[in-house]
Parts: structure tokens; sequence; C-alpha cells
């Protein structure tokens, strides 16, 4: 997969996460959060006002800490089409 397709489909599952109503596991939001800011380089500290939602972020984070940008797109692209978009 070329990089713009892989940017193009990222932003279409983003897109799909931000318009999609439904509430979602806890879980499969930390992994998306996880997934979401390692595809953008975002190494800052969780910004949660909740010391336990930080603990949680953080966590994730630690737990996808290995992966590539390329690679953090792709899982995030694969968990939507997983879990929200073939269960409708």
């Amino acid at each position: 997969m070329t990089n713009d397709k892989l940017h193009k489909e990222f932003l279409e599952s983003v897109e799909h996460v931000n318009n999609y109503t439904e509430p979602l596991p806890a879980d499969l939001l930390l992994k998306l959060y996880a997934y979401y800011r390692i595809a953008h380089k975002n190494f800052d500290n969780p910004g949660s006002r909740t010391p336990l939602i930080n603990a949680f972020k953080a966590n994730a984070l630690i737990q996808a800490k290995n992966l590539s940008p390329k690679q953090a797109m792709k899982n995030y692209i694969s968990l939507v089409h997983k879990e929200i978009i073939l269960k409708k």
C-alpha cells in the first residue's frame, strides 16, 4: 500500500470513528487513541484532567510504543474495520 493510499484510508477511518454515534468499549477507544497518537508522532503526556484516565491512556501508549507510525495507521484502520464497520 502506498503512503498516500494508507494516509487516505487512515483519515477516512478517523472520520468514521468521529462520526460514529454508538458507544464504544473503553478498551477499543484506548487502542484507537494509542494508534492515532503514534501515527501522528505525538508522544506528549496524555492531557486529561483526570489522573486515572491519564494512567489508562499512558498504559495504552506504552503497550503500542514499538509500532512505527505507518504500522500504527494500519492497525487503526484494521481495528476500525473489524470492530466498527463490520459489526454494523
